[in-house]
Formats: structure tokens, C-alpha cells, sequence
């Protein structure tokens, strides 16, 4: 087992941490301890750590489900002293591997809120974080306001002291820090969504004002939200692939990760109380990163989702290998060129045919083994997000809607569970109710429109833009995917 003790004798070609890890003290606290935050925040930080005469930006972790499954990953952190090794893998096959050491606690906040609770009112913590997905900001997307229905929501506002949601830890340790005459700490999403930072503060003092107008007012004058993009492709790791990698580095690991060599992280320099020397690791600081998500969010992610909507339904199970069908890779370039690109004023000095050309190489790298059902996990909140800008932009432009609708097509005869060989797999969409599964496989292929995933759409004439989608659905269900393909 990985563990402060080993990090004396790692193997050769293993790196470890370039600082005393047990003189780290933290600094952050991050909700939502998830590969890409281990592969992507927690690797900035632990460069910073390694910057020397810094030890207060450790991170805190916290899991917020309950379950034997979070427990074993609770148990799992704790035992290796919340270590874990990152193997960054280029296109070319070239890697290189590192223990990282950033991450100084975990704690399941099922189990003890009382002490997750104690950890953010504590002054020494300045930053909080959190991968809690797209759709995990509780928005109701007609009113734009944060919803109070939920039931996890109403347990937090009744009970302050014993929280169960994000926005129930947050809130309540920003009341005692208030009411102790503690500074606010940053509160920075670090999910894949356009004005990330914008979405958390609705969402956060939204909650608020719900408990309490006069605390929600402090917090909005006092804590920051930051927006910020961030990108790194980081697979899902199976039992056969943590075997792999630890044959490959001679660690004993059970919590081993893998990732490509690219990373990018962008942040408005927006803090309440401090940060880390990020600037010094390749984080980019800028004043408006609007420009910036737009590029990630409409070339990167709306291409990846596209690609493995089509490519699960062709059989495919690796982004690599959908990529590699060249009517697939056929309909990306085409997608990116006539219907984002003209689209986008990118900021000074991005290149987007070379950015066209590094999400491609990057979709390629076969060292990744990324999952299509992965990227295509939680497509409603996906579409949305990735998707949203480039329909409007078609529509009111009246231009070529044919690769956008045989993407909805594609998405919507995804959540049918079955390729067109009849292999079966199964899709995550942690949004639907049994009314929207129903909705999604209904034969009425109009009944899909229904859905929540195209609610920000609902503004605009698709009158036809359904046409067309219905189209690509009867095409794809009646020749296959590649009869449906846009020509």
C-alpha cells in the first residue's frame, strides 16, 4: 500500500513530492473527490507545495454520499495517508508517473457533518472547491433560480447543524465565521460549466436567502465565486487498469490515476482571502474567462459528447476507436468548422484551427482507454451546457442545422440502452425521473423535445430543427448511424 512510509523508496521513474508532505497544513477544502480533480486541482497545488517556503494550501477532501461504496473510498484515502500516483500519458505513448501529495485529509461527511462543518469554519481554511458535476448546482432552468424543493435542500434549511448538501456545509460554516468575525473563504466550481463561478453564487446564496436574507447578503458581499475553465481528460479507472498501472510504476496503489499529458486551467483572479502561487504552475490569470470557456466548452466538450453519442451507438466503447472511424472523425472536423469556429471570437492569441487540431490529437490518444459511456454520462445536463450557444447561433443565423440535429438524434436514440449490433449497455442521466426515461423511449419521437436537456432552447423556432431530428432518428433506427450521417 501507498503511504507517507514508501514515499522513502518509490521505484525508479516514480517521482515523489519535492517537499516534506508531513509539514503541509490546509488551506483548501474540496467537495466532490473525484479522479479529475485529483488529476487536475490537487496536481496544480501539489506543484505549488513543491515551490518551497509554501506549506498552507494542503487540501482537505470531503465525500458527500453515503453508502458502502463512499465508505470504501473514505477508508481507502485514509489508509495510504491520502496519496495516490498520477501517470501523465502524451498521444505518443511517452509518460511519466508521480506520486501526489496534496491532498492531506478526506472526511465523509455522512458519518461526522459536525466535523466537516468544524474544518470550514476554521479561519486556516481560505478556498472551497468542488467537482460536484453540471447539473449538481440545483438551478431550476425555467426560473434560473435556485430551487428549495429539493428534499435534500429542505432537510438543510430545517436542520443548519447537521447538513447533508453542499450548499447546507457551506452556508453554515459561513454563518459562524461571520458570527466569530472570520473572513469569507473563495468558493470556486471547478466544473465543466459556462460562468462556473456566476452558477455557484446563485446557487449558494440562493440556499441563503432561503435560511436567512441578512446572511445571504454578508456572504454575497464577502465571499468571492471565481470563474474559471479547467480541462483535463481523465479516464475512469476499472480493477484491471489500477493492476496495469501499478505493474507498470512497481507501486502498490490503490487509488492510481491516469491522465493525459495536456492540462488547462483558467481562473479569474477573484479571491476572498488569498490564494496559491497558481500563475507559477501554468494556471492562466485573466480578468474575464468568458472567451476561454467558450472555446473549451463549445469545440472540446460539445465535439467529445457528439463523437461518443454516434460512436456508442456504433459499437464503439473507447473515445480512440470512435475517433478513429473516419466518417466519425469526418463529421467532428466538419462540426468544428462550419458550426463553431465562425461562430467564436476567440481571445488574443488562441489559434482555433490549432486548438481543432489538439482536441482531435487529444481525442486520439489511445493510452487514455477512455470510456464512451463516461463522456456520454449525464447527457442532459451535457447538452445543455456544450450544446445551448452553438443551436442558438445556428437557428437565429438560419444556418445549416444537419450535424446539430443528428447530434439530439443521436443522443436521444442513445438513451435507448442498445447499439445497432443489439449489444446492451447502460447509460447514467442522474437527472431522469421514470417520466423522462419514458419520454426519451416513447415511439412518438417528438416526446424527446420534452425533455429538460433542451429547456434553454425553448426561446427559439426549432420548429425545424425537429424536423430534422426526428428525421436523423427515423434515418438511424431504419439504415444505422452511418445512413443518418449528415453529407
Amino acid at each position: 500500500m501507498l503511504t507517507l512510509d514508501k514515499l522513502k523508496t518509490l521505484p525508479e521513474g516514480v517521482s515523489g513530492p519535492n517537499y516534506d508532505v508531513m509539514a503541509v497544513t490546509p488551506g483548501i477544502v474540496h467537495f466532490g473527490v473525484g479522479n479529475f480533480f485529483r488529476a487536475h486541482q490537487a496536481f496544480y497545488v501539489d506543484q505549488v507545495l513543491g515551490l518551497g517556503g509554501v506549506h498552507d494550501w494542503g487540501i482537505i477532501g470531503v465525500g458527500l454520499t453515503a453508502g458502502a461504496r463512499s465508505e470504501r473510498k473514505a477508508e481507502q484515502f485514509l489508509a495510504q495517508d491520502c496519496l495516490y500516483s498520477l501517470t501523465e500519458t502524451a498521444a505518443d505513448g511517452e509518460s511519466r508517473i508521480k506520486v501526489v501529495g496534496a491532498l492531506r485529509d478526506y472526511k465523509l461527511a455522512p458519518k461526522d457533518p459536525a466535523a466537516v462543518l468544524d474544518v470550514l469554519s476554521d479561519p486556516a481554511i481560505r478556498i472551497v472547491t468542488m467537482t460536484i458535476t453540471e447539473g449538481g448546482y440545483n438551478i431550476d432552468e425555467n426560473t434560473g433560480k435556485f430551487r428549495v424543493d429539493n428534499k435534500a435542500v429542505r432537510h438543510d434549511l430545517e436542520h443548519p447543524d447537521a447538513p447533508e448538501t453542499v450548499f447546507g456545509f457551506v452556508v453554515e460554516a459561513l454563518r459562524r465565521r461571520r458570527d466569530a468575525g472570520v473572513k469569507a473563504f473563495t468558493i470556486a466550481s471547478c466544473d465543466n460549466l459556462r460562468h462556473n463561478g456566476d452558477v455557484a453564487r446563485k446557487a449558494f446564496v440562493g440556499f441563503a436567502q432561503a435560511r436567512d436574507p441578512e446572511l445571504a447578503a454578508w456572504i454575497e458581499a464577502n465571499a468571492t465565486f471565481p470563474n474559471g475553465m479547467v480541462d483535463r481528460i481523465t479516464p475512469t479507472v476499472t480493477k484491471e487498469i489500477t493492476e496495469k498501472l501499478n505493474a507498470r510504476s512497481g507501486l502498490d496503489d490503490d487509488l492510481p490515476l491516469v491522465a493525459e499529458d495536456y492540462t488547462s486551467w483558467v481562473l479569474e483572479d477573484k479571491f476572498a482571502d488569498g490564494r496559491p502561487a497558481l500563475e507559477k504552475t501554468g494556471v492562466k490569470f485573466v480578468e474575464d474567462v468568458t472567451g476561454y470557456e467558450q472555446i473549451k466548452v463549445r469545440m472540446l466538450n460539445a465535439s467529445h459528447v457528439l463523437l461518443c453519442f454516434s460512436g456508442i451507438l456504433l459499437g464503439y466503447r473507447y473515445v480512440d476507436e470512435a475517433l478513429a472511424d473516419p466518417d466519425l472523425e469526418l463529421l467532428l472536423r466538419t462540426y468544428l468548422d462550419r458550426d463553431v469556429i465562425p461562430t467564436i471570437k476567440a481571445p488574443e492569441g488562441v489559434d482555433l484551427e490549432m486548438y481543432k487540431h489538439e482536441v482531435l490529437s487529444r481525442f486520439s490518444n489511445k493510452a487514455m482507454g477512455d470510456q464512451t459511456i463516461r463522456i456520454a454520462g449525464d447527457g442532459a445536463s451535457k447538452v445543455q451546457v456544450f450544446w445551448t450557444e452553438t443551436v442558438r447561433r445556428a437557428i437565429e443565423g438560419k444556418k445549416d442545422l444537419s450535424r446539430i440535429a443528428f447530434g439530439i438524434a443521436a443522443y436521444l436514440e442513445m438513451l435507448g440502452g442498445r447499439d445497432e449490433h443489439g449489444a446492451h449497455y447502460e447509460t447514467s442521466e442522474p437527472t431522469f425521473a421514470d417520466k423522462d426515461w419514458a419520454l426519451a423511449r416513447d415511439h412518438d419521437l417528438t416526446q424527446g423535445f420534452r425533455l429538460a436537456a433542451f429547456d434553454p432552447w425553448r426561446d427559439l423556432d426549432c420548429t425545424a430543427l425537429n424536423e430534422a431530428v426526428v428525421k436523423a432518428r427515423e434515418a438511424i433506427k431504419a439504415g444505422g448511424v452511418k445512413q443518418a450521417l449528415p453529407r
